[in-house]
């Protein structure tokens, strides 16, 4: 039965049924009421949305996952198939040991010589010993031979690095090395056109000291200058990459690096400012995972407690979709609270005072959030009282106020 939308109006009747009804909502509330379906429409339609977004972002992660599956089968085969059939091996009527002799190959050599992958042939590869054992099965045989390859290769390499240190150490000191870092780091704190010649410097030196672990971070540090201030997407990506890539190598020197955590997690967030939500959501749990180690490692360092800070700030900020989708890949989804972020922020101003601009206003925005608007203003005077530092957008170079994680 339907109701007279103005007051006083007599509904329409139905048999036996002379009542009038009267609303019980005056005009004004009869709007109010249609506005609030209306918001409560837009909504469930935005709602619809994000999960239908939501449902397209877990079927392209399947999709990722697939193929990323698929590509490691096809390479594992062919690293087997590689293994098992290293080269042609050439019979010798040779008596003597089994010793491999590896020779540059060259144009118009006998191709009938088995060419590695490094671009060596081999020669007198078995012995009598060898060719009586082709009764054995084929496979077997060639294992053995693979191994034997292998570990001559093995061995030729560990002299050739071996030359190549004592080379380096021979034609530098320790205390140029230490002067080269010191110069890296006046120039990472400069302007831009400063930064850009530390980047150059270290460029220059990679050769000489690029098995260095505190070189290695330096140059992840410079390609995250970089990444700053080029504004091509294109060259940021290229930057972000080639700057983890040193990161991880800092790493693979040590574990026990501070400053190594502390740049792998700043350039993994880089790089996944161009990738999927999803990709964003795992370097945030990479990110944590080394904040975490630089902290360990180097407890009075307050850029650690900074940059954790603003990642529970932002986890704290996280939006339904993105909850959403951190739940579906992880079993246990990140979590933290603007008390957390508070605290981390906090640690890095006492043991440094006014080491960041940012994280002061960060405060700020901590206090506002839990209703404590004195000190908000209060952080936020100081934060003003600070310079813009060239250097702290490196610190900061995570973009947490606009992506997920």
């Amino acid at each position: 039965r339907t109701f007279p939308l103005i007051p006083g109006e007599q509904a329409p009747m139905e048999a036996g049924d002379g009542i009038t009804y009267t609303t019980l909502l005056t005009r004004e509330e009869q709007v109010e009421v249609l506005n609030r379906l209306d918001f409560v429409l837009k909504n469930i339609i935005e709602l619809r949305k994000e999960v239908e977004e939501l449902k397209n972002s877990l079927q392209s992660l399947a999709g990722e996952i697939i193929g990323e599956v698929k590509s490691h089968l096809e390479e594992t085969q062919k690293v087997t198939r590689r293994r098992r059939y290293p080269f042609p091996r050439e019979r010798s009527d040779s008596t003597g040991s089994s010793s491999i002799y590896f020779t540059a190959s060259s144009r118009g050599a006998n191709t009938d010589d088995g060419e590695s992958e490094g671009g060596y042939t081999t020669a007198n590869a078995e012995s009598d010993y060898d060719r009586e054992s082709e009764r054995e099965s084929e496979e077997g045989e060639d294992e053995v031979s693979c191994e034997t390859v292998k570990t001559a290769r093995r061995d030729s390499l560990d002299l050739v690095n071996e030359d190549e240190t004592v080379l380096v150490f021979d034609s530098t000191t320790e205390e140029e090395f230490g002067q080269l870092l010191q110069q890296a780091d006046q120039l990472h704190s400069g302007n831009n056109q400063e930064k850009r010649e530390g980047f150059q410097l270290l460029l220059n030196n990679k050769l000489v000291y690029g098995d260095q672990q505190d070189f290695l971070w330096r140059l992840a540090r410079a390609y995250s200058d970089l990444y700053e201030i080029t504004e091509d997407a294109d060259e940021k990506k290229s930057y972000a990459s080639d700057g983890k890539e040193e990161a991880e190598a800092a790493l693979q020197k040590g574990d026990q690096s501070a400053e190594g955590h502390q740049w792998y997690a700043i350039l993994c967030g880089q790089f996944s400012e161009h990738e999927s939500i999803q990709k964003r959501i795992q370097a945030g749990y990479v990110f944590k995972e080394h904040v975490d180690k630089a902290i360990a490692l180097k407890p009075d360092d307050p850029k650690s407690y900074y940059l954790l800070g603003r990642w529970c700030y932002q986890i704290a900020h996280l939006g339904w979709l993105e909850r959403k989708t951190a739940s579906a890949l992880y079993e246990a989804p990140p979590t933290a609270t603007v008390h957390d972020a508070l605290q981390n922020l906090l640690k890095a101003e006492e043991l440094s005072p006014g080491f960041s601009k940012a994280g002061r206003v960060y405060i700020s925005k901590c206090y506002r959030d839990l209703g404590n608007n004195s000190a908000a203003v209060q952080w936020m005077n100081l934060a003003s009282e600070l310079p813009v530092i060239t250097n702290e957008v490196a610190i900061s170079a995570l973009y947490l106020a606009d992506t997920p994680i």
